[in-house]
C-alpha cells in the first residue's frame, strides 16, 4: 500500500490524524504522497464555511441596522442593545475578512440583505415598511463608526 493510499484510508478513520499527516507532507513538499481527493474536499469545505460565516455576520449587522433605523416604537428600549450587537458582529466579521471574502460579500450582498429583510419583517410583525433594496453600502456595513 502506498503512502497516498494509506493516507486516503486514514481520512475515514481519524480525520484529525489525516490532517496532521497531510500538513506534514505539504510542509515537506511530498506532494506525490498526498490524498488529493480528500484534500480538495476539505479545502472546498473550508471555503464554504468561511463564506457562510461572513454572510451570517453581515446578515446580523444588516438586521440590527434595519431595526435601529426603522423600528421607532422600540428605539428607546433597544437602541443601545442594537448598537452593541452591530459593534460585536462587525468586530467578528472583520476578524474573518480577507479580500476574497470581502469580494464574496460584495457579490452576495443582495442575497444577504433579502435574508435579513425577511427576518426583520417577521420580527416586527410586518408593520414597518423596510426598503426592498439594501440602503447600505458594504463600506458602511463594515465601518465600525458608521450608524444611520
Amino acid at each position: 500500500m502506498t503512502q497516498a493510499s494509506e493516507l486516503y484510508s486514514l481520512y475515514e478513520v481519524d480525520n484529525e490524524k489525516w490532517l496532521v499527516q497531510t500538513l506534514k507532507l505539504l510542509k515537506e513538499k511530498q506532494l506525490e504522497n498526498l490524498d488529493l481527493e480528500h484534500l480538495i474536499e476539505e479545502l472546498e469545505a473550508v471555503s464554504r464555511r468561511d463564506k457562510l460565516t461572513v454572510e451570517s455576520f453581515l446578515e446580523q449587522i444588516i438586521r440590527h441596522l434595519l431595526l435601529l433605523q426603522y423600528w421607532q416604537e422600540q428605539h428607546e428600549y433597544n437602541a443601545n442593545h442594537w448598537q452593541a450587537e452591530i459593534m460585536s458582529f462587525r468586530n467578528q466579521l472583520n476578524e474573518y475578512l480577507t479580500q476574497n471574502l470581502r469580494n464574496h460579500l460584495q457579490e452576495n450582498q443582495l442575497k444577504v440583505y433579502q435574508k435579513a429583510l425577511k427576518y426583520v419583517k417577521q420580527k416586527t410583525g410586518m408593520i414597518i415598511h423596510f426598503p426592498e433594496d439594501c440602503p447600505y453600502t458594504l463600506e458602511q456595513l463594515l465601518n465600525q463608526d458608521w450608524l444611520p
